[in-house]
């Protein structure tokens, strides 16, 4: 599927990773409908692509939020003629903690249940709204594609470190869900991929220490550093435009595996 003419939603779009894709998707001929709770960002950045990018407040944790942002995208991509063709789930938060901390006091399930919320929950209730409006539009191309759902994982959830069991069993269920989810998807011609980053350069990692970030930096194989935003959404266009790639993790990594603690 070409993203020329066509609409995505990307949530977390006002920053790091999101961005990204927005920047990415504008660049190629698309649209992009920003959801995020960051007005100030979000309108920004849709004034830098003004006419290719239109910004909703969206809070993840509610669905009454996210079903007025997507009612307002979807009204949006009706508006310009470039139908709904995808979602970018990359809204995301992490909030380290560890199963008894040291003092003996268990993990408070207020901070797992912010995490998974946000990372499972979250991602799960976005998808399942806008697709009642993905699997309306006319399908295009000769293998009656309708659309593309893009998940957002972690390395995390295949090697999460000390203090990760909230945001590891979040990211790890996001990648269990991708090929079920693709299955269920199959008869409407629409595709599920899900990227697992490492370490990026984004809002998340920039209030790491310096002594953590680079220790993950070293852990790295090639490159030896962190990756770009828009290498991360190089590859979101890519599942956008390869229909092979479908009920799939990607891990984005530069074959990092992640050591148990720092």
């Amino acid at each position: 599927m070409k993203v020329e003419g066509q609409t995505f939603i990307v949530s977390g779009g006002a920053s790091g990773l999101g961005k990204a894709c927005v920047e990415e998707i504008c660049n190629a001929g698309g649209n992009v409908a920003i959801l995020d709770l960051n007005e100030e960002n979000g309108k920004e950045l849709a004034k830098e692509f003004s006419g290719s990018a239109k910004f909703f407040v969206c809070d993840v944790l509610s669905t009454e939020s996210i079903a007025g942002a997507i009612k307002g995208a979807v009204d949006w991509s009706k508006q310009t003629s470039k139908p709904l063709r995808g979602v970018v789930s990359a809204a995301g938060v992490a909030s380290p903690a560890t199963m008894l901390d040291r003092h003996g006091k268990a993990l408070s399930l207020d901070v797992f249940d912010f995490v998974v919320n946000i990372n499972l929950r979250g991602t799960i209730d976005l998808v399942r709204q806008a697709l009642e409006h993905l699997a309306q539009v006319e399908p295009t191309g000769s293998d009656l594609e309708r659309g593309v759902i893009v998940m957002v994982a972690s390395s995390a959830a295949f090697d999460g470190q000390k203090g990760q069991v909230s945001y590891s069993a979040s990211k790890g269920a996001v990648t269990a869900m991708t090929l079920p989810m693709a299955r269920d998807l199959a008869r409407y011609g629409i595709r599920v991929v899900t990227v697992a980053p490492s370490l990026f350069d984004s809002r998340m990692t920039m209030m790491m220490p310096d002594k953590v970030r680079k220790s993950l930096e070293g852990a790295m194989e090639f490159p030896k550093r962190a990756g770009h935003p828009g290498e991360f959404a190089q590859l979101v266009r890519q599942a956008i435009e390869n229909i092979m790639l479908n009920g799939v993790t990607i891990r984005l990594d530069g074959a990092m595996r992640m050591p148990s603690k720092m």
